[in-house]
């Protein structure tokens, strides 16, 4: 019986062997070689009888043709160590994640990932890696809650939230019929004030606003007001769309602003014949009422606690005539964020755009005032309302109040 993997060189056996594209017979009885990878490698088997001891294995193999390969293949094991070593901790199979939960927290990783505005300022592996550590051994969608407000917490904007099913049910489902501190009057200097809280909710919630504001407006508007106090104070943000609404004839006609995007893509805001829309995205109401002045003079008030779409109404007036602003810095946060709904009912309030005003001049952090002015909660609106004052002071030297 032949040795177990034999192997000769038979070149100096034969001094004639030639490795050719078809299978050849081996000089001695017994064996049959056919071609291997190189035209130098021939590989003999047996094919009956017991071989020669000439004939051992009859196999010729050039030497570099056998370095290379047992190299390539020292290659492929070492790449395929690394590419073990270095899996995602998306896949690992040893955190206990139960299947789905992990496709739940993959999925709001990359939305997270692909959407954030600051996304380019994260360092995702080690986000990734660390979010999955977090979750280790969820077996719900609920168990990867602290992990993906951990992530959230790492894109540092100060804006993105994370809202459980029960806190976003009662954000996007909050019906109400009368909207608290949406106000609107002439002050006894001349000018017309409309004080603007934020607002989210239902869409009934959101009609309501809308309603209610525009009502307001037009009120004090039969009184013909010579100007407009825009009190944007307290104002934390919510859905910006209905508190354009109802500003948007105070505001007038043209673009007044724009969201930017990490690509620096502009998508801008518009107010035509009374009426806000952003983008190519049609209005969600039918245009308000005209003021008598379509122009008109403008004191806008804000504090620390004008946030988020109370920061974008703020930026629409800069750099809009006859504008100016008193009070204190807002909370710093202008930027716009994005819902998304994720599987079981939680949302994320992503923050994916930064404001910028009609001159193209984008915001970052808290946006001051040209006057500014301390003004304690409970002194706004009274005699103590030094922002107020102010406003009402400059708005009487204006043309059409003098």
């Amino acid at each position: 019986m032949p040795p177990a993997g034999p192997e000769a060189n038979v070149a100096r056996d034969t001094g004639k062997l030639e490795c050719l594209a078809q299978s050849v017979e081996c000089p001695e009885q017994g064996y049959r070689a056919s071609p291997g990878e190189g035209e130098s490698d021939v590989r003999c088997s047996l094919r009956g009888s017991t071989p020669s001891a000439t004939a051992l294995g009859c196999q010729f193999m050039d030497r570099r043709n056998r370095l290379r390969r047992w190299g390539a293949l020292v290659l492929v094991l070492l790449l395929a160590l690394v590419t073990a070593c270095s899996q995602d901790e998306d896949t690992a199979p040893d955190d206990g994640i139960s299947p789905k939960p992990r496709a739940y927290l993959t999925a709001a990783l990359d939305l997270i990932q692909k959407r954030a505005l600051r996304r380019g300022e994260v360092d995702w592996p080690e986000v990734r890696r660390t979010a999955f550590v977090q979750a280790a051994g969820a077996r719900e969608p609920s168990g990867t809650y602290p992990a993906i407000e951990g992530v959230i917490q790492a894109l540092g904007d100060g804006h993105t939230r994370f809202l459980r099913p029960a806190a976003a049910k009662q954000s996007f489902g909050t019906s109400l019929d009368t909207i608290p501190g949406l106000v609107a009057k002439r002050l006894r200097s001349g000018p017309g004030y409309v004080a603007l809280p934020g607002v989210e909710g239902s869409k009934h919630t959101l009609d309501t606003y809308v309603r209610q504001g525009r009502a307001a407006v037009q009120a004090a508007e039969r009184k013909r007001p010579c100007g407009w106090v825009v009190d944007l104070r307290g104002n934390r943000g919510g859905n910006m769309n209905p508190v354009f609404a109802v500003v948007a004839a105070i505001l007038g006609d043209g673009n007044v602003g724009a969201f930017v995007g990490a690509d620096g893509k502009r998508i801008a805001w518009t107010v035509k014949d009374r009426n806000f829309k952003i983008g190519t995205n049609p209005p969600w109401w039918p245009a308000a009422e005209p003021l008598s002045r379509t122009h008109p003079p403008v004191a806008v008030l804000t504090d620390g606690a004008t946030a988020s779409a109370g920061e974008a109404v703020t930026v629409a007036f800069r750099g809009r005539p006859a504008t100016r602003s008193f009070g204190m810095r807002t909370s710093g946060v202008p930027t716009g964020n994005t819902p998304h709904h994720l599987s079981d009912g939680a949302v994320i309030l992503l923050t994916e755009m930064k404001e910028a005003d009609r001159t193209g001049r984008a915001y970052h952090g808290p946006i001051p005032p040209n006057e500014e002015f301390f003004v304690g909660r409970k002194d706004i609106g009274t005699s103590r309302d030094r922002a107020l004052a102010a406003a009402t002071r400059w708005l009487g030297k204006q043309p059409h109040c003098q």
